[in-house]
């Protein structure tokens, strides 16, 4: 069986608070018609601070996609290595006993994937097989969860290492001052996490089945629009709606496999905002606080992006709370409208 270890994650040094958000926006957006509505759902986020890789400032410069990309890949490459390598040694394995590389990653393009860099610069063997997704969003780390799985179930007794790496400030677009647009501004935040997945061995939650599910013709519903001056989150109102159509497909996996959604040890689900973790808590009837590692990610670090379920879930470790053989569900959501989920038991 496939076990997810212990992740690591690592946030950028510098902190942006809510109030800074307010004031920078209230800065460069006074007098926007919708700014008013746009700072109170800022405000309900729940978001305390959050992380990027350059200072407020420097941020709010844009020079252009090809000088924030340079960002993107100087950055990943100095800080996703010793968050590799803390992964690594949570798993008790090497380099060498990693057979794939799951890369994911939406704020930053690189070709070749940020793998084959990998590959060459911390000794992984030469025949790892590179699996990049870049565009499945917040939905990629549980994707990347459910990929390991399968990659172990395929190849078996194999180890999969999965890196996730978001600069959502690199997407930070000044002149957009829609709604959407600056309701992101101040939800979003920058970390890099990694974590393996041990195809034999290894303390963790055991990955025993994993699913997807794609709401119809809801594409546009979160997208980037991409211009010179690089990607341009959209986010549709009726995102925060969807967990409405996800949650029943979410309590099908899970009874699927012969457990009782509403009656579960553990609960990893992508930090989107509050009301999509209110809302899933309302549909599949259990309290507020089974989504407390989520809703902490959330508070502390605003919306990682795909690293949410990687922190959520290094908070689930940190808690040291579920018995061995305790059931649990993760569940990621993200452009597409696209759910990714998975569930598995705890192997103390």
């Amino acid at each position: 069986m496939a076990t997810l270890c212990k992740p690591e994650v690592a946030v950028p040094e510098n902190i942006v608070t809510m109030a800074d958000t307010l004031k920078m926006a209230e800065r460069l957006h006074a007098g926007k018609p919708q700014l008013r509505l746009a700072m109170r759902l800022i405000s309900s986020t729940g978001v305390q601070k959050r992380h990027i890789v350059q200072p407020l400032e420097q941020t709010l410069e844009h020079n252009g996609f090809e000088s924030r990309n340079k960002i993107y890949e100087s950055e990943a490459k100095r800080r996703v290595p010793p968050v590799i390598q803390k992964a690594l040694n949570h798993a008790e394995l090497t380099a060498r006993d990693i057979d794939a590389i799951i890369y994911v990653s939406c704020t930053g393009f690189m070709m070749p994937a940020m793998t084959a860099w990998l590959v060459n610069a911390m000794g992984f063997r030469h025949d790892t097989r590179q699996i990049p997704i870049a565009q499945l969003g917040c939905a990629a780390g549980a994707a990347a969860i459910s990929r390991a799985h399968d990659f172990c179930v395929a190849h078996p007794g194999s180890n999969v290492l999965i890196v996730a790496c978001e600069f959502c400030s690199l997407c930070y677009q000044p002149p957009d001052d829609d709604v959407g647009s600056l309701l992101s501004d101040g939800l979003f935040g920058d970390a890099v996490g990694a974590v393996v997945v041990r195809g034999s061995g290894g303390k963790g939650i055991r990955l025993e089945r994993n699913a997807a599910y794609l709401i119809p013709d809801t594409e546009d519903w979160i997208s980037y629009l991409v211009k010179e001056t690089g990607f341009h989150f959209r986010l549709d109102k009726r995102v925060p709606g969807t967990m409405k159509p996800l949650a029943p497909v979410l309590r099908e996996l899970v009874e699927r496999h012969g457990w009782d959604v509403g009656n579960l040890d553990f609960y990893i689900i992508h930090a989107g905002g509050p009301r999509i973790l209110n809302d899933l808590c309302k549909y599949l009837g259990v309290p507020q606080e089974s989504f407390r590692y989520s809703r902490a990610t959330l508070t502390e670090y605003g919306n990682i992006a795909s690293v949410v379920v990687l922190d959520s879930i290094g908070r689930l470790f940190a808690d040291n709370h579920v018995h061995d053989g305790g059931h649990g569900v993760i569940a990621g959501f993200g452009p597409g409208i696209t759910a990714e989920m998975a569930v598995g038991s705890w192997r103390a």
